[in-house]
């Protein structure tokens, strides 16, 4: 990390860290951010659900809500970008405060509750994306819908056009009851809906279906049947935790969910199981508690075959992804893998 960068993000934490947030963006808007431009390699370069990513290292949604500097983000090193979520309608979310940095666990609550501008904002946003580079929009539902299942489909009609895939959120905590549109039946009936509205699109997208790290068993069976069956594109594994387990911080008993360094291992034995479950046919994409290029790799070879991360930005800024993916590079040549593909699920065993 820079010394600038390093300076900067002092800076930040002495803010209350939303509002720092929104400093940050207004700081990459202004042209403040590292342009180390997409790092790739033979190695680096992965195929998932049709699409080519110059690395397998992307930004999960809930950094860049509302899409709004979707250029210097591009240059900063991702392989992908995931924006949103969004809504059909503009919401203000949660009351404030409603984000809280857990520094010692170098870790994060947040309650936003899908705050975002609303998808006919998002679209005009994205009608002006880099035309170089993989983005996608996570999809979410109204908290006052009366039809959250059309919700989803609504949003990918109105903004897919500018996308190369889309996620369906339902593994938010912040939204109530949103989390139970993860069981079989609504899961199910939400998924074929939202396929079907992709398939009659001029241009079909990849979908993805992002979930929960706090699920049973016998629920993460039901969504590997779900999955298969309505034939997602990829499964997001995972979203925040509920789970408070060994946090010493003044702010763990704070509502919402949890992300960043303690929620590595809970994600990573949850993706592995789901790897599993699906006998690695499914691609899969390994969010939770990356923060360095050894984390990624063992994502990797747990079974993703791609990572996202945002939360470690906070502690390390926004050149983590440019180090992240050099990193890989360097691991993969270390054990002898021509390919991120030939590295998936190779110690899955490991997480079981």
């Amino acid at each position: 990390m820079k010394l600038t960068e390093k300076l900067g993000l002092a800076a930040l934490h002495r803010l209350d860290p939303e509002t720092a947030h929104g400093l940050s963006i207004k700081a990459l808007k202004a042209g403040l951010a590292p342009t180390r431009g997409p790092v790739t390699s033979p190695r680096l370069r992965t195929e998932l659900a049709g699409l080519r990513l110059p690395n397998p290292v992307g930004l999960a949604a809930g950094y860049d809500k509302n899409g709004e500097v979707l250029a210097p983000l591009s240059r900063s090193g991702f392989g992908f970008i995931e924006v949103g979520a969004v809504t059909p309608r503009p919401q203000p979310g949660n009351p404030k405060p409603r984000l809280f940095r857990l520094t010692e666990h170098k870790a994060a609550i947040n309650r936003f509750g899908f705050n975002n501008d609303g998808m006919e904002v998002m679209a005009k946003r994205l009608a002006n994306r880099p035309k170089d580079a993989v983005i996608g929009l996570n999809l979410g539902a109204n908290k006052d819908s009366d039809d959250r299942p059309g919700d989803f489909a609504k949003v990918l009609a109105h903004c897919a056009a500018h996308l190369d895939f889309a996620t369906v959120n339902v593994s938010s905590p912040n939204t109530e009851k949103l989390r139970d549109l993860q069981g079989k039946a609504a899961l199910g009936a939400l998924l074929s809906g939202v396929i079907e509205t992709r398939d009659a699109l001029p241009r079909p997208l990849p979908i993805f279906l992002k979930i929960a790290p706090d699920l049973t068993e016998d629920e993460l069976q039901d969504i590997a049947e779900v999955a298969s069956e309505t034939g997602v594109d990829a499964v997001i594994a995972t979203n925040t935790t509920l789970s408070r387990d060994g946090l010493r911080s003044p702010h763990k008993d704070e509502k919402g969910g949890l992300s960043g360094a303690p929620l590595f291992e809970k994600s990573t034995r949850v993706l592995a199981r789901l790897s599993k479950l699906t006998d690695g046919k499914i691609p899969l994409i390994g969010v939770g508690g990356v923060s360095s290029a050894e984390q990624a790799y063992a994502k990797i070879c747990a079974g993703a075959s791609a990572v996202q991360f945002y939360t470690a930005m906070v502690y390390g800024g926004l050149s983590l992804a440019a180090d992240i993916a050099k990193g890989l590079d360097d691991l993969l040549t270390r054990d002898g893998f021509d390919t991120v593909a030939q590295a998936v699920g190779s110690k899955r065993e490991d997480w079981l």
